[in-house]
């Protein structure tokens, strides 16, 4: 609560913000209670990095604002099945300094080690990270590389999705009124696999990805690759999965020829625009340049594992 008083309270001198209604349910059922019960412009509430800056620019005007960093469900890290189940609030921090996850998905690891800077990175989640919706997310391509799924609470009950199946464009999900995203889980990691991701930023850091790709690929004991995901950032309406990339893999040794075709793929799959930060042109070039370079980390990391 501190942290929202103290970005919320130092409003300039003729600034409006509308009357606001600030709830922080303990349960997934009281949450979900007061989202769904919401009659005017409802907002969650997990790191803050987002919606804050938002609400103090007057983009947004939230009548209510739920925060959900006091519901269990939503903070745990716990080993499932095999692989881990973390929660939609947890901080991206948390997650990089919990050694056995960051051990098994190093390439998750990499993209949530590239949001913001460390102190934007001990508050913002990953859940805000893909409900946000921005195409340049950092920890989105990456995710859905690595086959994770979440968790979904609302009205209706429980579901299950894909990570890819939330964002439907710029700011735009797949929830109904009412649905949260309760946690993801990352699934159990086979031997002799890895993953990696990488971005282009026109800066080293506090930065959004120009270009963005996740890999994450299975190799069997004779070194073939059998399994595959590779997924853009930044060059579409939202992260995109390139099965042909995959493809392009997949039976191979990962070697020059199959990665010259892996990055013609990725590049034939983008559908970007043109803005200040990179033309279209050069988003597609680049975006088989760093797919071919998150399959070569990703490889490495395989043959390590």
């Amino acid at each position: 609560m501190y942290f929202l008083i103290t970005l919320l309270g130092s409003m300039e001198i003729g600034e409006k913000m509308s009357e606001m209604r600030y709830e922080a349910p303990k349960t997934l059922d009281a949450a979900v209670a007061l989202l769904a019960g919401a009659n005017g412009r409802a907002r969650i509430l997990a790191g803050g990095t987002d919606v804050v800056i938002q609400m103090r620019s007057g983009r947004i005007e939230p009548e209510l604002l739920v925060d959900l960093k006091g519901i269990p469900e939503m903070m745990a890290i716990a080993a499932e099945n095999g692989g881990f189940r973390f929660g939609a609030a947890v901080s991206g921090l948390d997650l990089i300094e919990h050694k056995a996850l960051a051990n098994a998905w190093p390439g998750v690891i990499d993209s949530v080690n590239l949001i913001g800077s460390l102190q934007v990175r001990a508050r913002a989640s990953v859940g805000g990270n893909l409900c946000n919706a921005s195409p340049a997310a950092d920890s989105v391509p990456a995710l859905i590389a690595a086959g994770a799924r979440v968790s979904i609470v609302g009205p209706k009950g429980k579901r299950d999705a894909p990570v890819e199946e939330i964002p439907t464009g710029p700011g735009k999900t797949s929830l109904a009124k009412g649905e949260i995203v309760v946690s993801f889980l990352l699934p159990k990691r086979p031997a002799h696999s890895g993953d990696a991701y990488l971005r282009f930023t026109p800066r080293t850091e506090m930065d959004i990805a120009v270009v963005g790709a996740g890999v994450n690929l299975t190799l069997d004991g004779g070194g073939i690759c059998r399994e595959a995901r590779v997924c853009l950032g930044a060059v579409a309406d939202r992260a995109l999965l390139v099965p042909e990339a995959a493809a392009a893999l997949i039976g191979s040794k990962v070697d020059a020829p199959a990665l010259d075709r892996m990055a013609a793929a990725a590049s034939a799959a983008c559908r970007p625009i043109d803005d200040k930060r990179g033309t279209r042109e050069f988003r597609i070039k680049v975006a088989g340049v760093m797919a071919r370079r998150a399959a070569e980390l990703a490889l490495t990391r395989a043959r390590g594992n």
